[in-house]
């Protein structure tokens, strides 16, 4: 069995998450799949963003698309109470830490004056560079504890999906979510995509209905998930067995820590996803595991 590297927001310990240019460096050093979070704007685009409101440790305000706009400044603003242009005024590309202590901001380069791209933008910047070997995983973030931050959770998967299909990616690409609700919607409408059910201690209560005698795995695949995703602190034997007997693969996140990647390694799990691809490559490499191909820079026209 194949054993993946996942690349936790492109890789967020190198390059700023959720961009473009971390994207595409993090396909050039080499994953087998390209993590990335999603969301809804008021005018309906799907941009790339951990957080359903603009965070202050990821964006920073530059201008207001207009002057006089009264939502500006936009840090702190929800995502969909904004529209695209709004979002493409944010300068994305340096972090911002509330701790002088924050890990990613002592390891991640800085890119001044990154865009938030949109889910198109990454399917065309993947298509560019012929990175048909990385899959792309594209998390849903939606939190029914909080409905008024968040799309219809059928609305958004089946945007989700018709822009995977518009970019002939569908069968190369993965949908995941914390809340099963896009899972057993994306189960419908695009039966042949990869489905991970992400969870969590803080979020499992979310889909407590599902879960019962405490068999997560076995509910998650009812729920439509051919892959369960926890938090590495949840990943054990039980955890293990109860997965392999529901039929599914395990991909544990996050995992920095070669160490305790190689304790995910011996338990089993088929994929790792990392914030630092790099230091799981080197962990590959001394398990004699086949790494990804990395995948070549664009080259200039005409070359």
């Amino acid at each position: 069995m194949r054993v993946e590297i996942h690349g936790h927001r492109g890789a967020r310990g190198l390059w700023p998450e959720n961009t473009l240019p971390g994207l595409s460096r993090t396909m050039e050093l080499g994953v087998h799949a390209l993590e990335f979070d999603v969301a809804l704007t008021a005018d309906r685009r799907l941009v790339l963003t951990h957080d359903l409101t603009v965070s202050a440790v990821t964006s920073a305000d530059r201008r207001p698309v207009y002057a006089g706009d009264p939502l500006y400044p936009y840090v702190g603003k929800p995502i969909n109470a904004l529209t695209l242009a709004q979002l493409r005024t944010l300068d994305v590309g340096v972090r911002l830490p509330r701790h002088p202590d924050d890990p990613f901001a002592l390891t991640q380069v800085p890119m001044p004056e990154t865009r938030m791209p949109t889910l198109g933008a990454v399917l065309g910047l993947a298509g560019a560079y012929e990175a048909e070997g990385v899959r792309m995983h594209v998390e849903l973030k939606s939190d029914p504890t909080r409905p008024k931050l968040t799309a219809d959770p059928e609305m958004f998967t089946e945007m989700v999906v018709e822009e995977l299909d518009r970019h002939g990616r569908l069968g190369n690409a993965a949908i995941l979510s914390f809340d099963w609700r896009i899972i057993a919607h994306a189960a419908k409408i695009a039966p042949g995509t990869r489905r991970f059910a992400l969870i969590e201690l803080d979020t499992l209560h979310w889909n407590e209905g599902t879960v019962r005698g405490g068999d997560v795995p076995a509910a998650a695949r009812d729920a439509g998930a051919t892959t369960l995703s926890p938090e590495h602190v949840m990943v054990d034997e039980t955890l293990m067995a109860q997965a392999s007997a529901a039929g599914l693969d395990v991909a544990v996140w996050t995992v920095n820590d070669p160490a305790l990647g190689a304790r995910m390694l011996d338990l089993g799990v088929a994929g790792i996803v990392t914030d630092y691809p790099d230091r799981m490559r080197e962990l590959w490499r001394e398990r004699g595991l086949a790494l990804p191909e990395p995948v070549g820079p664009l080259k200039p026209v005409g070359v």
